[in-house]
């Protein structure tokens, strides 16, 4: 099953692809994990995103598309998850392309739908392990030892420069204009579904399983 998970930033894409990742031996396909991974590698492919980063130009479609065309020779027991990717209607249909060239397909798109406000409340508040990538929260989930991660020990925890408000409307504005079109795009070709974002983390992967088998 190849899936794309579709949200604003911290509607908790992040979380559900690492539970899908866990649970069904699905592969993520993180746009920004390649391009890091592909900047070391050595390969031709490697050598021209590294050109391309060091000179501080954007990656191109192209590219990433390269990328994940890499990924999918190498297979994946439980298929892919695409995530941050893609972003615009061009990636989207040059994705498109591409598995079909590749004799696969995308069984779903799974959108988590959240509140403006109520994401500003979560992101605004979260911090992680420097160390493990634990995730916490200054109000739903802060650590039971302050300063000390639950799961590790590490005391080192840290918060995203821009995990502020300013930060976080601009990057909101920012998905609503280019990224939010995908769902028009997906919903016409019959393979969106729609989680509610907000509901607890477990409910939230109960209702984004039922999607993906229904």
């Amino acid at each position: 099953m190849n899936i794309i998970l579709l949200g604003a930033p911290g509607a908790g894409k992040g979380t559900q692809a690492r539970i899908l990742v866990e649970g069904r031996g699905m592969v993520q396909l993180s746009t920004g994990d390649m391009l890091r991974a592909a900047r070391t590698s050595g390969t031709e492919m490697g050598q021209k995103v590294a050109a391309v980063m060091d000179a501080g130009q954007l990656v191109t479609d192209e590219i990433v598309i390269g990328l994940i065309a890499e990924q999918l020779e190498k297979g994946a027991t439980g298929g892919f998850i695409f995530d941050g990717f893609p972003r615009t209607l061009a990636q989207a249909d040059a994705l498109g392309d591409l598995l079909a060239a590749k004799g696969e397909s995308l069984d779903a798109v799974v959108e988590l739908r959240v509140d403006d406000e109520a994401l500003v409340d979560r992101i605004t508040g979260r911090f992680t392990c420097g160390n493990c990538g634990e995730v916490y929260h200054d109000r739903t989930k802060p650590t039971k030892v302050p300063g000390t991660c639950d799961v590790c020990g590490s005391h080192d925890l840290k918060r995203r420069a821009d995990d502020n408000e300013d930060s976080l409307r601009q990057r909101l504005l920012e998905y609503y204009k280019k990224t939010s079109p995908l769902i028009g795009y997906y919903h016409a070709k019959g393979k969106l579904k729609v989680v509610d974002g907000l509901q607890d983390m477990a409910k939230v992967t109960a209702d984004v399983a039922a999607a993906l088998d229904g």
